[in-house]
C-alpha cells in the first residue's frame, strides 16, 4: 500500500502487509472454490491491471490524487462496465460481460480504490439506459461509448431537492416543441460525477407530480441552460456529487431517449442493474475492510498475544467474515442466474421473472449496505486507532460505506419496494 498520510502511526511491517497484492489473494483464498475458472481468470486479469496501475503511476491513495484522472486508462482496457454485450456496437475488447463479469470488476477495482469504484459505478448507471435505447442513432452511440471507453465518465440526473427518494413525483417539466426536441425546466441534486460529466441522462415529466408523463434524456453537460455545480459530501471527498439547475434547457430531438409517458418504464426497467450495482460495490466494501482488519488483527500484539487470539476481536471477525461471504454466494448466485435469463429471454423479461428479480435486488441491496455500514464501522472499531487514521484505506471504507443506504434509494424505499412485491406476488398466487 502506498504511503497515504502526514505522520505514520502504523508500523512498517504491518502497513507493508497491507499491500494490494497481498489483500487480493486474501479474497483470492476465500472466492478461489465459489468461482469458475473462468471467472478467476477474469478476476485475477483486473486485479493485475489494478497492481500495474498503482506501482506505475506511484498510487498513494493519498487525499491530493484525483480519482477522474484514471478514468481513461481505466476504459481503455474495458473496465469501466461489463454489464452488458457492447461488442455490438463495435467495442470488441469488451469480454466476457455480464452481471457476474460486473461484480468481479467492481470488486478488484474497489479494492484498488473504493471512491472511484463507486464514481465508476455512476458511470454505468448512465450507460445502462443508453444501452437499452441507443436505436443505433449516432449521437446516442457516440455518448455511450465515450463513457465505456473512458472518455467521459457519465451520471444520472433523477433525485430532486424537494423529492428525495420519490423519484416518481419529479418538479422537473419538460416541453415538446414542433420540431421534436424538449425544454427542459428545474433542479436536480446529488448526481454522483455530474460535475466531471459530459454526458448525462436526465428524467423530466411533461406535467409536474405526475409519473406518467415523464420522458428520458440524454444531455451534453456543455450545452447552453445546464449549470452543474458540486456538492460537498464530506465523507467522499474524492468523487463530486452535482447539484443541476435546468433553465430553458433545450434537448434535440434525437436525444429524447424516451418522451412524455415512456420515461417512467425506462426508469423502472434500471431498478435491477441499479440496485445490483450498489450491492456489488457495498459487499466489495465489506471485503475492503475484513481484509485490513484480518492482516492487523494476525499481526498486532496486546498483552503478549496476537489480538485476533482475543475473543473480543477474533469472535466478532468471524461473524462479519461469515456474513460477508454469505451474501457474496447470495449476490454471484443472482448475477448467475441474472445472466442466465437475460440470455434465453433478452432484455425483455417476463413479468414474473421481473417482479422477482425486482423485489431480489431491492432484498440485496438493502442487506449488503446495511451490512456494510456495520462492517466497515466495527472493523475500524476493532483495528483501534489504526483503523480511524489515515495510514489505510479503512476510513475511507467507514466514510463510504454510511452513503450506501442512501444513494438508489434509502433502506425505508427499498423496504417500501419489498412491501409492494410482497402484495403483486400475492396477487398472482392466490386465486
Amino acid at each position: 500500500m502506498g504511503r497515504r498520510f502526514e505522520v505514520q502511526a502504523i508500523n512498517d511491517e504491518i502497513l507493508d502487509a497491507m499491500s494490494l497484492e497481498n489483500r487480493y489473494n486474501f479474497v483470492n483464498n476465500n472466492l478461489r472454490s465459489v468461482l469458475t475458472p473462468d471467472q478467476f481468470s477474469f478476476f485475477n486479469e483486473v486485479q493485475r491491471f489494478c497492481k500495474r496501475f498503482e506501482k506505475k503511476n506511484d498510487i498513494t491513495h493519498g487525499p491530493e490524487e484525483d480519482v477522474y484522472d484514471w478514468v481513461p486508462e481505466f476504459g481503455k482496457k474495458g473496465y469501466i462496465s461489463r454489464f452488458h454485450d457492447y461488442s455490438k456496437i463495435g467495442l470488441d475488447n469488451l469480454q466476457p460481460y455480464g452481471a457476474v463479469a460486473d461484480f468481479l470488476r467492481s470488486l478488484a477495482i474497489d479494492l484498488f480504490d473504493t471512491q472511484f469504484a463507486m464514481g465508476a459505478g455512476a458511470t454505468v448507471l448512465a450507460t445502462n439506459p443508453l444501452w437499452e435505447h441507443h436505436e443505433n442513432i449516432p449521437v446516442r452511440l457516440e455518448a455511450l461509448r465515450d463513457m465505456l471507453t473512458g472518455k467521459s465518465c457519465g451520471a444520472i440526473l433523477i433525485t430532486e431537492p424537494e423529492r428525495g427518494s420519490d423519484a416518481t413525483h419529479m418538479l422537473t417539466t419538460c416541453e415538446e416543441q414542433p420540431d421534436g426536441s424538449f425544454i427542459l425546466n428545474g433542479t436536480k441534486i446529488f448526481s454522483t460525477n455530474a460535475p466531471k460529466s459530459d454526458w448525462v441522462v436526465a428524467y423530466a415529466t411533461s406535467e409536474a407530480n405526475n409519473s406518467n408523463t415523464m420522458a428520458q434524456f440524454l444531455i451534453n453537460t456543455n450545452w447552453e441552460g445546464i449549470d452543474v455545480q458540486r456538492v460537498g459530501i464530506p465523507w467522499v471527498p474524492k468523487l463530486y456529487l452535482g447539484k443541476e439547475e435546468l433553465v430553458n434547457l433545450r434537448v434535440p430531438k434525437e436525444y429524447v431517449l424516451g418522451g412524455p409517458g415512456r420515461g417512467k418504464a425506462h426508469l423502472f426497467e434500471g431498478l435491477i442493474p441499479e440496485r445490483i450495482g450498489i450491492a456489488m460495490v457495498s459487499i466489495s466494501q465489506c471485503w475492503g475492510a475484513i481484509t485490513l482488519a484480518t492482516i492487523y488483527a494476525n499481526m498486532r500484539e496486546q498483552m503478549g498475544k496476537k489480538i485476533l487470539i482475543w475473543q473480543g476481536v477474533g469472535f466478532p471477525l468471524t461473524d462479519y467474515w461469515s456474513k460477508t461471504t454469505n451474501l457474496t454466494l447470495a449476490l454471484l448466485k443472482f448475477c448467475e442466474l441474472y445472466d442466465e435469463k437475460i440470455e434465453k429471454f433478452g432484455e425483455e423479461l417476463p413479468n414474473i421473472i421481473r417482479q422477482t428479480m425486482v423485489a431480489s435486488a431491492s432484498q440485496l441491496k438493502y442487506h449488503i449496505t446495511n451490512l456494510s455500514k456495520e462492517i466497515c464501522y466495527e472493523c475500524g472499531n476493532l483495528m483501534g486507532g489504526a483503523g480511524v487514521c489515515d495510514n489505510t484505506a479503512m476510513h475511507d471504507y467507514m466514510n463510504i460505506s454510511r452513503i450506501q443506504e442512501v444513494i438508489g434509494g434509502t433502506s425505508q424505499i427499498q423496504q417500501y419496494i419489498m412491501s409492494m412485491s410482497l402484495r403483486t406476488l400475492y396477487k398472482m398466487s392466490v386465486l
